[in-house]
């Protein structure tokens, strides 16, 4: 189903209403806080539609399905962020057309992306994601993997560590949202206190943002919210 632009429209308004109203809440500056509009399976009119709107960062789960979206809006300068699990055989066109990858979760991965970022582009981005409640089923490596594969990425050529990524189990209480979102938090600091470079927290979804906002989040990946519900 096609999204009409007035609809796109109002839903962006409403996320950065959201947006805003959470970090004043928390005191913090509504400017401080970055949106990223998820639009995996969302077609390119949709992604160009939000750009018009203002929208510059979008986030993709599936890498076949971005490289079609960036090439149709290329020259668009629109901001890519990978941010689905990390397949091998994929590294490749991640490192060649993607601005940022939020989803690095192990030294394989760290590897491969350095070797295959080409020279003529700027360092990738790259946030290390943290699977906090050891779900079995989810990316990310273990809190106390954090230190030593930022350390990697940070020490690897082509590549730019900028911080910690982590989607957290659901939690319905807005105090339990939060308390998970303190712990990614805490490990976040530890990271920034050894790479004066960290600079980009990311969490937060539809459903907790205002959460993860209280918690310092300072980029958050909407999708359904400003898309709809995904076909």
């Amino acid at each position: 189903m096609s999204i009409s632009s007035p609809n796109l429209a109002k839903r962006l308004a409403s996320v950065q209403h959201r947006i805003q109203n959470a970090a004043i809440g928390a005191g913090r500056r509504p400017d401080g806080v970055c949106l990223l509009a998820v639009s995996k399976k969302k077609p390119a009119a949709a992604v160009r539609s939000l750009a018009e709107l203002g929208q510059r960062a979008f986030g993709e789960n599936y890498v076949d399905e971005a490289l079609e979206k960036i090439e149709a809006l290329a020259g668009s300068g629109l901001e890519w962020h990978f941010i689905g699990p990390i397949q091998s055989n994929k590294t490749r066109s991640i490192a060649e057309h993607f601005d940022w990858v939020q989803s690095v979760d192990r030294a394989k991965i760290v590897r491969r992306l350095s070797d295959q970022r080409p020279e003529s582009l700027d360092p990738l981005n790259v946030l290390v994601q943290v699977n906090l409640d050891g779900e079995a089923q989810k990316a990310g490596c273990p809190p106390e993997a954090l230190a030593e594969l930022a350390n990697r990425v940070a020490d690897s050529p082509g590549l730019r560590l900028r911080g910690v990524m982590a989607i957290p189990a659901p939690r319905a209480e807005p105090a339990e949202q939060l308390a998970v979102f303190e712990r990614l938090r805490a490990l976040y600091q530890v990271l920034q206190r050894n790479h004066r470079e960290v600079d980009t927290l990311s969490a937060g979804m539809s459903g907790d943002l205002e959460a993860a906002i209280a918690a310092g989040s300072n980029l958050v990946r909407v999708g359904t919210d400003l898309f709809g519900p995904r076909d």
